[in-house]
């Protein structure tokens, strides 16, 4: 007969019922070293977000109040378990005394060692709480002359109650210490005693909610007083962001907390030595990371629990159980970090399908996020709003499983290799850069008792959940909602020339789904953009930027990264610069935010093309003076092609650019990609192929005759002069993007010895693109020419152009700096 079947039988002999075997919780501490009996906890972890100061008095109060209540509703609980551990200690002691004891007096000591103590501290904190609170509720409802009590919102003290809780707790000191002694007994006498075996496993709560019960094991039981000394620090954190500074209970709660925080710190230290195994130079094993990745070393995405140890990476499949019952973990792979190779890349564009699919899901999650929002009280839509909040959530894990497209690839000396992807850039280094720090120490494995590291992890884990928005959502703090447009302009502080862009990561509800890159400058030392991107953001926070670079064709890495806080009463619809710190790189670039309500998610369509439209539509979309193709054209011819011989009169191949050309009309960061590839000469075709299919050329047709006239002036500075002046008449975007290719086709002259491109050779080339006379009829300023004269005039009008020395400067981008009432600021 097994373990399960003997426990079964001993508990219908004392006529108490049996839950089928499923049921039957499993005991997630069985393999677990006792040594790992508490999670390490940081000060900065304990960090909330500071309290909006947006907020009234009024609803700074109502939050507190729904604090405190929390904070009631969790002591409740948690008596009921520590009474539910409580049961059995007096037959216990009883049997004790008898010729065939359960467990011996020592022993039953040793298993419940100040938990009466701390049940009876518990119970009397919990009580006042209760009272306090009646006496709140009977003030709102008017009652407070029967009660002869003054406890208004505001005059609602509960730091005394904490301060009393707090002054026991040498008492946790006491539990924790002895807990390794009681956790060895347990699991002894399970093992050896039947009659224990049953009890310890069949301990049940009555839930006063819905009057069901909750089953646990003794085990579990014994870690609820651990696991409580975090939460109730986290609470008191939680509390004083909800107290007004004026309030009577500020200082009171300020103490409670340091307090609270010292005794942790201590505990930490104290078991610091117990939590790790002794590894090479005198190291021991720690946790330093973890977090919620997707593993699809399988070919299959999942979602994993990962965890970074000073000597491994330990992965784990997270199996989260009933109310009342331990989380459990299961393990997937591990791999040493001796050795251990990393190459990160963002993954190849998904297939239509999959976008399909993905944007299926946002929509339904934007409608269901809309009727949670939009329900009412009462019971029927209580329970509604329940089944659609855990609908959100599932669906929310799909999205945070299949839309990651950041991919870092392990690779291990032994040959086992894994990947792993991150929704975030800055994420995915974060892990990146752990990882590197940890191996260039190159510390030796030591082999790791894997069932036992595994057990361990529900203990020492730092995050609890996957980072899901409807988690997250509803915690009053200020957010951005509406359109935030990013413009990047350059970067400063490279230590050498590097292809470099701009990443930029918006969170939503602390979930970095919301990307978008620059394109890739050409190699230099102070790359510029001045691109604008822009995002449809909801709940919006942070904002991540990401300086990532390539050099000598050598693999991409991150060159620095920051984080910057999004806040609503510091952004407005005007442009705003800010210079961004990046470790040793400056970024320099332009914020705005255009509030509104959020429409649902549109489907993933192609950019509006850039060819064959209106050279002032394409600028306008693009947020510049000079269109990106035309920029990115230059700098490469620029970079590879002023000595090339016949650059702009030999053309590339028709498929190369035809190829080039679609890309720029459907992606601009993969287009630039593939120009830094193309035959220089598909580069410099591909410039004359989007001048020669503006629908109307730069310098416009009106202006033909006039020009014209001016050809007629013998002096070259005064023609010069006049030509000018008539440049002034054009269109901003046509008289910077003319004045910009002017100066590019000048310094491609001054290479001429060596690309036999004079001045006059330019001019015959883009004459008849650049300037063009009136389709039909009679022009504003005289009748058309005919076509030779139309030749002569195109070329000669554009020579003039190219001779002179003092060609105005040209602006590539719009000025970004709109109000004059803000200043750049440097972060």
């Amino acid at each position: 007969m097994d373990v399960y079947q003997e426990a079964v039988s001993y508990l219908e002999t004392q006529h108490v019922p049996v839950v089928a075997e499923a049921d039957v919780l499993e005991d997630v501490f069985q393999e677990e070293a006792v040594s790992c009996f508490l999670s390490p906890l940081h000060s900065e972890s304990l960090d909330f977000p500071d309290t909006p100061t947006l907020l009234s008095p009024k609803e700074m109060l109502d939050r507190r109040l729904a604090v405190v209540r929390g904070i009631l509703e969790s002591e409740e609980v948690y008596l009921r378990e520590l009474d539910t551990l409580l049961m059995p200690m007096k037959a216990l002691r009883a049997s004790a005394g008898t010729s065939q004891p359960v467990l011996s007096s020592q022993e039953v000591q040793t298993v419940f060692y100040h938990v009466p103590e701390l049940r009876d501290i518990h119970q009397s904190f919990c009580s006042g709480l209760k009272a306090r609170l009646n006496a709140q509720l009977q003030t709102e409802l008017g009652s407070d002359e029967e009660t002869g009590l003054t406890c208004r919102k505001s005059e609602l003290e509960v730091g005394d109650l904490f301060l009393k809780m707090i002054n026991h707790l040498s008492l946790y000191g006491g539990f924790i210490e002895n807990y390794e002694k009681a956790v060895e007994v347990v699991r002894k006498c399970t093992q050896s005693d039947p009659r224990f075996r049953t009890l310890a496993e069949s301990l049940t709560s009555n839930n006063a909610a819905d009057k069901t019960r909750t089953k646990y094991t003794l085990e579990a039981l014994l870690y609820k007083p651990l696991d409580r000394v975090t939460k109730t620090t986290l609470a008191l954190q939680d509390l004083l962001k909800t107290t007004p500074v004026e309030h009577k209970d500020y200082a009171a709660l300020q103490e409670v907390l340091r307090l609270s925080r010292s005794f942790l710190s201590g505990v930490n230290e104290s078991s610091q030595s117990k939590r790790g195994v002794t590894l090479s130079h005198g190291m021991r094993r720690q946790l330093i990371r973890d977090g919620f990745v997707v593993d699809a070393s399988e070919g299959v995405r999942s979602l994993r629990h990962l965890f970074l140890y000073t000597d491994l990476l330990l992965c784990t499949r997270l199996k989260q159980t009933a109310k009342g019952k331990q989380d459990q973990y299961r393990f997937s792979w591990y791999l040493p970090l001796a050795g251990l190779k990393l190459r990160w890349a963002a993954d190849e564009e998904r297939p239509p399908d999959a976008n399909v699919r993905l944007h299926t899901l946002r929509t339904k999650m934007y409608l269901l996020r809309q009727q949670l929002q939009q329900h009412s009280k009462g019971t029927k839509v209580m329970t509604l709003a329940a089944k659609n909040k855990k609908k959100l959530e599932q669906m929310e894990l799909m999205l945070l499983t299949y839309s990651p497209n950041y991919r870092l690839e392990l690779h291990s000396p032994s040959g086992k290799s894994h990947t792993l992807y991150f929704s975030s850039l800055y994420e995915l280094d974060e892990w990146r850069e752990a990882v590197h720090k940890l191996t260039t120490d190159n510390v030796e494995t030591v082999p790791p008792d894997l069932l036992t590291l595994t057990s361990a992890c529900v203990k020492l884990r730092m995050t609890q959940q996957p980072p899901l928005h409807s988690i997250q959502a509803g915690d009053g703090e200020e957010s951005v909602r509406g359109t935030l447009s990013v413009a990047v302009h350059s970067a400063f502080g490279l230590q050498q020339p590097a292809c470099v862009y701009v990443c930029v990561e918006v969170d939503g509800y602390e979930f970095y789904d919301k990307q978008a890159q620059t394109h890739s400058s050409v190699n230099s030392l102070n790359p510029h953009w001045d691109q604008e991107l822009s995002f449809e953001v909801d709940s919006a926070k942070n904002m991540q930027v990401l300086c990532v670079g390539q050099t000598d064709g050598q693999e991409e890495s991150v060159l620095g990264k920051t984080t910057l806080k999004l806040e609503p009463k510091t952004l407005s619809n005007r442009w705003r610069r800010q210079t961004l710190q990046l470790g040793q790189v400056e970024v320099t670039l332009s914020l705005k935010h255009s509030s509104h309500p959020l429409e649902p998610p549109s489907s993933t369509l192609q950019l509006p093309p850039v060819f064959g439209v209106p050279i002032q539509t394409v600028a306008q979309q693009e947020g510049v003076l000079v269109p990106h193709v035309l920029r990115c054209c230059v700098e490469e011819v620029e970079r590879r092609g002023l000595d090339e011989v016949g650059i702009y009169r030999i053309s590339g191949t028709t498929t190369d650019i035809n190829m080039l050309k679609a890309a720029f009309n459907s992606n601009l960061r993969e287009a630039v990609t593939r120009l830094r590839s193309a035959e220089v000469n598909a580069v410099s075709g591909l410039l004359k192929l989007y001048i020669r299919d503006l629908p109307e050329s730069l310098i416009p047709p009106e202006l033909f005759q006039s020009l014209a006239k001016t050809l007629d002036i013998q002096d070259l500075n005064s023609r010069l002069a006049s030509m000018l002046s008539l440049l002034e008449s054009c269109p901003d975007v046509n008289r910077h993007t003319f004045l910009f290719l002017l100066h590019h086709l000048q310094r491609v002259a001054q290479r001429q010895e060596i690309n036999k491109m004079s001045l006059l050779n330019l001019a015959t080339v883009f004459g008849p693109s650049l300037l063009r006379s009136p389709v039909e009829g009679l022009g504003p300023s005289g009748p058309t020419v005919d076509i030779s004269q139309e030749v002569v005039i195109q070329t000669q009008v554009i020579f003039s152009y190219l001779q002179c020395n003092n060609l105005p400067e040209a602006q590539t981008s719009l000025p970004y700096d709109s109000d004059p009432d803000i200043e750049t600021t440097r972060m």
